[in-house]
Order: C-alpha cells, then structure tokens, then sequence
C-alpha cells in the first residue's frame, strides 16, 4: 500500500542549466503538479481494499501460475493425480498393511487420502506463498502491485490442483460404496480453513525470506516436521483424550479431522481441538498481514 503526495513544481529561475528550464516548462504544461508515490509508514491500515481493486490482476497472476506449472509437463495435470495417489499407495503399505494403523473403521486408503488431499493443499500453498515475493522480485522492483497479490495468487494456484486431485477421492468412495451425508456441504469451509492456514503462515516466510534468504531453505523442514505432527496418515484417536486440546494448537489437525468428518462422516477428535485450531490461525493470519505490511515498504529496496 502507498501513499500518494501531490506538490507544485517550483517555478524556473533565471540560473537553471537550460534542461531543466525544460523540464520546468514541461511539469507547468503538465498542470504544475508532481505526483510522489511513498510507502506508508508505520503500523496502518492493511490496504485489504488494495487487493480488492486489483482482483482482475490478481486472477491474471493465477493463471500464469497454472500455466507455468503444466507448461511443457509430458502427462501435464495427472501430476496433480499422481503425487498424492502414490502417497496413498505406499502409505497404506507401510501403516495400513504392517503396522496397522487404527482408522475409525474406515478402509486405511480412503482414510490415508482424505487426509493428504488437503495437507497436499496446505504444503502446495505455503511453499509457493513463502517464496512468492523473491520469485516474484522483477514485478517487484519494476512497477507497482500490492504486494500482497503475490502470496495470495500463489497460494489460488494450488486450488486448482486440489480440485483436480477430488476427482480421485469421489472415485475412491464410490469403489468403496461410501455415500457422503449433508456435511459434504461443510467442505468449502475447511479447504477455505487450510488455504487460509498456508497463507498466515506463508506470510511470515515470505516477508522474512526478502531479508533472509536462507528462510527458503526452511520451508521444506518445517513442511516434513509439520506433516508427522498432524493426523494425515494415523488417526486423532492415538492421542489421548485431555491432550487433544493442546493437539489442537497444530491448526491443520482441526483441518484434516474435520475433513475426514465432512466426507467419510467420523472423527475421533474433539470439539475444543477444532475451536483451538480456529484460532490459532486466526492469531497468525491477523499477525501475519501486518508482520508483512510492516516489511512491505523494504521489498523493492531489499530483493
């Protein structure tokens, strides 16, 4: 965000080199008036307005996103298939098949699916929202965009393999005769909770990763840490009862349980664990939008 200050030109004296008593002349056919465009300064208002008066640049940057990603690809969108099909496969090998992996009754593939769907949302989002501003850094420094556009249209791009990779879950519970209830409606509502949960954090690499490049080498740490420290490949049940509520500090366990709730219909979690993780990512994403509105008036300088 920015704001924009208007000043009178100074009139031309009479001991101007002769090129800028043309320029002079210039700013006076102009109307006399020079307009500055600033950052703002300090702890303000985070512009969300800016981004809504940008949307149809914001969708023209999703859609280069997705064609970058297929573009020249030799099976193009089955990759958005494949990688969380295989996932599927090998762990239902190693915790389905050998270790046994309670699942709440439900068959361990269709469980180990409905909860990589979205975790593949998530880790898709927050490493493109991390390193969106430095791989973004000739928009940057060139013209001026909201800076904000750039997370956020990383971040949409990976909707669209999540939509695509759904197709494989519907399959999966018709070939298991798994008939959704009225809770289906509640889906929007939780893949909107895990784009949400990548951006809050997405926003804090992000802006740190302009500063500091090695926080780009993180992102692939924190994601495999962060993926054994939620229940996508074992069941919520495995924690005890009295500690679900810290469990639930972890916001992408309430995603995924409410997940599998919404489309297989059971859940071993409870319902303090999904208030605590609701606002857990309240409290990154409101921190996280102003940690980067902070940073923001330093990226053109820095990247």
């Amino acid at each position: 965000m920015s704001e924009i200050l208007e000043c009178a030109t100074p009139p031309a004296t009479g001991g101007d080199e002769p090129g800028e008593r043309g320029r002079d002349a210039d700013d006076r056919r102009s109307g006399g008036r020079i307009t500055v465009i600033e950052p703002i300064r300090g702890w303000r208002s985070l512009g969300l307005r800016e981004v809504w008066d940008y949307r149809e640049l914001l969708f023209f940057l999703v859609w280069r996103d997705v064609k970058v990603r297929y573009k020249q690809t030799g099976v193009g969108v089955a990759w958005a298939l494949a990688q969380p099909l295989m996932a599927m496969l090998v762990f239902s090998v190693i915790f389905g098949s050998l270790v046994k992996v309670p699942t709440d009754g439900i068959p361990y593939p269709i469980f180990a699916f409905c909860g990589l769907l979205p975790w593949q949302l998530f880790s898709s989002a927050f490493n493109g929202a991390g390193t969106s501003i430095v791989s973004n850094q000739q928009l940057v420094t060139k013209v001026y965009v909201p800076r904000l556009l750039l997370p956020i249209s990383s971040m949409l791009a990976a909707v669209v393999d999540f939509l695509l990779a759904f197709t494989v879950l519907a399959g999966l519970m018709a070939w298991y005769g798994i008939v959704p209830s009225a809770r289906l409606l509640l889906l929007p509502v939780l893949v909107v909770c895990a784009v949400v949960t990548a951006l809050a954090v997405g926003l804090w690499i992000a802006a740190l990763n302009v500063k500091y490049r090695d926080f780009q080498y993180t992102i692939p740490f924190i994601t495999q840490f962060w993926f054994f420290a939620t229940p996508v490949v074992y069941s919520t049940g495995l924690v005890p009862k009295p500690q679900q509520i810290i469990y639930g500090l972890n916001p992408m366990a309430g995603v995924i349980d409410g997940f599998r709730w919404a489309v297989l219909g059971r859940t071993s979690a409870t319902h303090g664990m999904f208030y605590i993780s609701a606002a857990v990512v309240l409290t990154l994403l409101v921190g996280g939008l102003f940690f980067f509105r902070r940073l923001e008036r330093d990226f053109a300088d820095v990247v």
